[in-house]
């Protein structure tokens, strides 16, 4: 079925919006604060955002950057995430239609974005995302058309326990800890997402795509092996491949079926 071209213009906008939200998610979720209340605040004066002054994207480029009230700098991160989500979710509308899969995907893509931007400043991964993930997924599993209870759970287990395995083993080696508890609820919260089948190929293009942005930074900033990398964005990176070229890579690499079916 071929949509009007104003329909792929909403699809971005609603995603851009829910970016809006997401912001307010990565700024307080590490900070134990309630994303319902209070509303949207300037974090330098506290003033607060009017809702002119809070459309995605197009508030930030009009107001040059900065709050209107104190004039103080607005990060460059806000516009970025309404952007990214309003690009993700057009890019899942594209491959899905609206579809059971496009809604799923879309809330599985947003808390992906949530996930990274966290991990990446605080190196944290909330457990109020991942843990009730892994359960409302698993738990909708059973009337999913495109995902079998089975699946989602012997993805949680695989993705949950891969990871521990790894964790566990590089302790006993080391006597350090190389992976946060995070990043194993992540990728359990992944296989009840997106079933056993992704669990090899997220490893896989994450563990490649952290290694090579790993040893790049450590000669960049001429770092020891010591300097420490959020793992989270790079299985969300892995995540989104296989959501968007999992199938097509998987089975031109290996042979086999995987990946989605809109």
């Amino acid at each position: 079925m071929a949509y009007p071209f104003l329909v792929h213009i909403f699809v971005f906008l609603f995603g851009a919006a829910v970016g809006s939200f997401l912001n307010v998610c990565i700024y307080r979720l590490p900070r134990n604060q309630s994303i319902v209340f209070p509303p949207s605040a300037c974090p330098d004066c506290g003033s607060r955002i009017a809702p002119y002054d809070n459309i995605p994207i197009l508030s930030f480029l009009l107001l040059r950057g900065k709050c209107r009230s104190c004039a103080g700098r607005i990060s460059w991160k806000y516009p970025t995430v309404e952007l990214m989500n309003g690009l993700l979710t057009l890019a899942l509308f594209l491959k899905f239609r609206f579809s059971p899969t496009f809604f799923v995907l879309f809330l599985f893509c947003s808390a992906l974005v949530v996930i990274t931007f966290i991990d990446l400043e605080h190196q944290i991964i909330p457990d109020s995302i991942s843990l009730p993930g892994i359960l409302v997924v698993f738990a909708s599993s059973f009337i999913l058309p495109w995902l079998s209870w089975k699946s989602s759970l012997i993805g949680i287990v695989a993705g949950g326990g891969s990871l521990l395995i790894v964790a566990y083993g590089y302790q006993l080696l080391t006597k350090k800890e190389g992976m946060g508890g995070g990043d194993i609820k992540l990728l359990a919260m992944m296989g009840a997402f997106l079933g056993w089948r992704s669990i090899p190929f997220i490893i896989f293009t994450s563990s490649l795509a952290g290694s090579v942005v790993g040893i790049t930074l450590m000669l960049v900033r001429k770092k020891d092996s010591q300097l420490p990398i959020p793992f989270g964005p790079f299985l969300a990176f892995g995540a989104l491949l296989f959501i968007f070229f999992g199938r097509e890579i998987v089975t031109w690499y290996f042979g086999l079926g995987g990946g989605f079916r809109g």
